[in-house]
């Protein structure tokens, strides 16, 4: 993997983590495209770790005091905290539904789905009727703070979906927070609040791969610039969603999400794959 293509992916990696449109598939597809496979499957999702560490980066970066005041108000016996500590409580419950699939089969999922171009494709169009509907029909009345802890486990148990490339973890959550009568902003905030501890969590998860097999020298440098471009990519993808999303429906992502769906699925039974 050359340079330029690093920046690439990252720069990919920080447009999808947050925008609806499911990050995993785009990596996935972008390599399918164009030709872009490292050749060994393992460095690839390595590599996509790198990425995601960026994303991370960007995501504490941008909601800092949000996550400290949560932090701190997680244990904290002061009444008048308590909306911030039901909110801090539904962030953790809402990460342990995707820890769980994630650590029973996490394997699984990387080796079969990885390769399913038509499944990714189909899931890409699928979701995006889904979020289509949720968009129109939703009530989309709450505030985030009225997110209670069964609301919060609903919308994690959605996010345990998105380790299947395709979904989007901030589609299916962003999906669930609508279904549940939230304003868009208040999902797609508290689907971001809910990406800090399970993306941290994913990649230190998945850092156990590096005592399996070494980080060739050349693959140091690329995963170092994709890492710092998703990073920066990303950090101005939560600010452009979250001010988009005060006005606006979630319908050029639906199109988005369906035209590279369908493309793709032209494009393997039309001799592409």
């Amino acid at each position: 993997m050359d340079l330029i293509q690093a920046i690439w992916l990252g720069a990919l990696q920080g447009l999808t983590e947050f925008l609806p449109i499911s990050s995993s598939a785009h990596l996935i597809l972008m390599r399918y495209w164009f030709g872009w496979e490292i050749g060994d499957p393992q460095m690839e999702l390595m590599f996509d770790v790198a990425l995601h560490v960026g994303t991370l980066m960007a995501i504490v970066g941008y909601f800092a005091r949000d996550l400290a005041r949560l932090a701190g108000a997680l244990f904290s016996p002061d009444p008048s905290r308590a909306i911030e500590r039901r909110l801090a409580w539904g962030v953790v419950i809402g990460c342990i539904p995707a820890a769980l699939v994630g650590a029973l089969f996490e394997d699984t999922i990387e080796a079969y789905f990885r390769s399913q171009y038509v499944g990714i494709s189909g899931l890409l169009i699928g979701v995006g009727i889904l979020m289509a509907l949720a968009d129109r029909f939703g009530a989309k009345t709450r505030s985030i703070e009225s997110i209670g802890l069964l609301d919060a486990l609903l919308i994690g148990v959605a996010q345990s979906l998105a380790l299947i490339p395709g979904f989007s973890r901030s589609g299916i959550t962003i999906i669930a927070g609508l279904a549940l009568g939230l304003q868009r902003e208040a999902a797609a905030r508290f689907s971001f609040l809910l990406a800090t501890p399970i993306t941290f969590g994913a990649a230190l998860w998945s850092f156990r791969h590096l005592f399996k097999q070494s980080i060739p020298a050349e693959m140091v440098t690329p995963m170092i610039a994709g890492a710092l471009t998703a990073m920066v990519v990303g950090w101005l993808c939560i600010a452009f969603l979250l001010r988009y999303l005060r006005t606006r429906s979630l319908m050029p992502f639906v199109i988005y999400r369906v035209g590279v769906g369908v493309a793709t699925l032209v494009r393997i039974f039309t001799g592409g794959a």
